[in-house]
């Protein structure tokens, strides 16, 4: 019924393919190779030409140089204010990490919603579901939101009030060293991911239009990023956030609403097929004036309508779309079935949501930010506005997945497809695997919109890059130098010091902006890069999710919480994770294997027969029973790891704190698993450290009385 197509196949398919031939199989290249008379690819043609008939792509010229310019300058914009807010710091660590604490409410919102709207709320929302279908791209949109409004809801006023630094301050204060430095790495590991997601979220549209590869891309987009970032801190970030946000929402708003209301269709129609296809019911028969098929009994193609008088030229699509697609499927998060013939994602897509909306009470720079605002009142709004921006600009993109494959989907003149491929359930002996076009939706934007609204776009989806990537390069900064290399001082005393604290963080951002970008160019160059920027958001917060998040609910809802329940607890959770993720069957496809005729893989071709909807003798149609197009069924239990991970994390930490509380004691003891206040002067800690200690004390002592 609607055809989206799993592209990693690729890399399975073509590691099968014979060099110089289209099908792997000698003895049924050879049948086509008869068949056209001489050797496939032939000259001036393509496998899918020569092995199913259906036209060469066409190829989509280069964007006009205008779009190159506008994208540049817009960059450059952002660098400068960036540059300027150098002189916002003074030279102070409080201001460089959290602004002073100083933000108002609408900067705040701007900045949180910046951080949430991102190459993976817009690139990477509206490339899955051009590829697959709209829940596929909007759950990323929707969990991001959700954990704003979540966090809102329930952290961002207990959040502030803390007056730290860094998200693993407020647990150094309830569970110690040990507890800060596990946290510390799960968190810089995640925003490891996160900022490499969205370099190559910048990476991609900036090759395009400048004309350079993706790996010098990438590197220049970290090069930029990182340099306006390190010179302010968080005066940088939220002030080149707030632009963005202005320049880059306007764009993105406009140019999705402008698709939705102007474009040709708002999803592909009923394919009207080509000369001697077979209608699939009566309805398609009539749409398109269908006359009496000459071989078989049904209703087919009409050329004398629909072709020239000489039969050719005709107004014709490859039949991808039987019955048309749709926008949105309603029922695509209720039924496994819904997207049928095809596989859907169902229980990954719930997981993604979840993951992203409680993952991301892990995420360093949301909570930064809700420690810079001014009150915590503004904090909780901000996080409210946010989550309520995410939604309205992020979710709208989603539906232009289905506008993008109306112009570059399966009944496109630009469509491709592995001609090695067979699938039972569409009918197809061969070319049944259509491989998307990674830039598809950027070439909507240079090629199908008005000029200005495609550049604003473009834009707009840079500016949401950079806003989250600089917050990346901060967050990771500051947390290394304030957080791990402090702890240093214990056995090298002076290494961090209020006066080199600043340069420290600024160095520290270095080594791990490269490694991202190294990263990010792994997974471009990859088979896996078509969807490197929402599935490497999701890996980004999976890892907090498993690991942090029980341990910062527990800070503020649970009685006096033990360090050693926390402990335990991150342990667990990344002990789990890590172990799930090499026992459970995953064939990274994400599909979790329902015992459905649609969860079943492509094969490699069948048959040199025609397809079944062809009107032809019998004889020269295929015939799975005959001629079987071998699928093994999908298996990946994606997400099942994600889950169960964190309820382990949550339940070792219940159980060690209702043991602990029932005992009247600790299960054990470790010298650096006692609460500390972590002073921004880097003086008093010893003291601040005793009285938490002391307080501590008493509480447990209140308790077991």
């Amino acid at each position: 019924m609607r055809s989206f197509v799993l592209t990693a196949l690729t890399g399975v398919l073509s590691a099968a393919k014979v060099a110089a031939d289209c099908i792997a199989d000698p003895e049924l290249n050879a049948e086509f190779e008869a068949i056209v008379g001489g050797p496939i690819p032939s000259a001036d043609s393509c496998c899918q030409n020569d092995v199913c008939g259906i036209p060469c792509p066409e190829p989509v010229s280069d964007p006009s140089v205008s779009f190159a310019i506008a994208v540049g300058v817009s960059i450059i914009l952002s660098f400068a204010i960036g540059i300027l807010s150098y002189f916002f710091v003074d030279g102070e660590a409080e201001n460089y990490f959290v602004a002073g604490h100083s933000l108002p409410l609408w900067i705040v919102a701007m900045t949180l919603g910046a951080q949430s709207i991102d190459s993976n709320t817009l690139l990477g929302n509206v490339d899955l579901s051009y590829k697959y279908h709209f829940y596929d791209g909007a759950c990323i949109p929707i969990g991001l939101g959700c954990s704003l409004i979540l966090n809102g809801l329930l952290l961002a006023r207990k959040i502030n009030a803390e007056r730290a630094l860094t998200l693993p301050d407020v647990l150094a204060r309830r569970y110690g060293k040990i507890v800060e430095l596990l946290v510390s790495g799960a968190t810089l590991c995640s925003f490891l991911m996160l900022l490499a997601g969205n370099l190559v979220g910048i990476g991609v549209i900036t090759a395009y239009v400048w004309n350079i590869s993706d790996t010098a891309a990438i590197w220049l987009a970290a090069a930029i990023v990182w340099g306006y970032t390190v010179s302010g801190g968080l005066f940088s970030v939220a002030y080149t956030d707030v632009v963005q946000g202005v320049f880059g929402w306007s764009g993105c708003i406009i140019v999705a609403y402008w698709f939705i209301v102007n474009a040709e269709q708002s999803a592909p129609p009923v394919s009207i097929g080509f000369p001697g296809y077979v209608y699939p019911d009566e309805a398609s028969c009539q749409m398109y004036d269908g006359v009496p098929c000459t071989n078989v009994d049904g209703c087919c193609y009409n050329a004398a309508k629909w072709c020239d008088a000489n039969g050719e030229n005709c107004r014709a699509d490859n039949g991808a779309y039987p019955f048309g697609d749709k926008p949105v499927f309603s029922n695509q998060m209720t039924d496994p079935q819904a997207l049928t013939p095809f596989p859907n994602a169902i229980f990954w897509n719930w997981c993604t949501i979840f993951i992203l909306a409680v993952g991301n009470i892990g995420a360093l720079d949301f909570q930064v930010r809700c420690m810079a605002a001014n009150s915590p009142r503004t904090a909780q709004i901000g996080c409210f506005l946010g989550g309520l921006f995410t939604f309205f600009i992020g979710v709208p993109f989603g539906y232009l997945g289905a506008i993008t494959r109306y112009y570059y989907g399966p009944d496109s003149v630009h469509a491709e497809f592995q001609a090695d491929s067979c699938s039972e359930i569409l009918g197809l002996p061969t070319c049944g695997a259509w491989l998307p076009d990674d830039k598809a939706f950027i070439k909507l934007l240079t090629h199908e919109a008005p000029p200005f609204l495609g550049a604003w776009g473009l834009i707009g989806i840079v500016a949401a890059s950079m806003s989250t990537a600089d917050g990346a390069i901060l967050a990771m900064g500051t947390v290394f130098s304030h957080n791990v290399l402090r702890q240093l001082d214990a056995f090298m005393p002076g290494l961090i010091t209020r006066e080199n604290l600043l340069l420290a963080a600024r160095l520290a951002t270095v080594p791990f902006t490269i490694t991202s970008a190294c990263i990010a160019a792994f997974y471009k160059s990859s088979d896996s890069a078509a969807g490197a920027t929402g599935y490497l958001l999701i890996v980004a917060f999976d890892i907090v999710l498993a690991t942090v998040v029980p341990a910062i609910f527990a800070c503020f809802y649970v009685n006096n919480p033990s360090p050693r329940a926390a402990l335990c607890s991150i342990l667990t959770g990344a002990t789990a994770r890590i172990v799930l993720e090499f026992a459970l069957p995953k064939d990274g496809l994400l599909l979790l294997p329902f015992n459905k005729p649609e969860y079943y893989d492509y094969g490699t071709a069948a048959s040199a027969l025609f397809p079944p909807f062809f009107d032809d003798n019998v004889t020269n149609l295929w015939d799975p029973a005959v001629e079987p197009c071998v699928q093994e069924q999908f298996k990946d239990y994606t997400g099942v790891d994600s889950i169960a991970a964190f309820v382990g994390s949550v339940l070792v930490f219940a159980l060690v704190q209702m043991l602990e509380n029932s005992m009247g004691e600790p299960l054990f003891t470790l010298s650096w698993l006692e609460p500390y206040n972590k002073d921004i002067t880097m003086e008093g800690e010893e003291e601040a450290s005793k009285q938490i200690d002391e307080t501590q004390k008493t509480k447990q002592s209140d308790s077991v009385e």
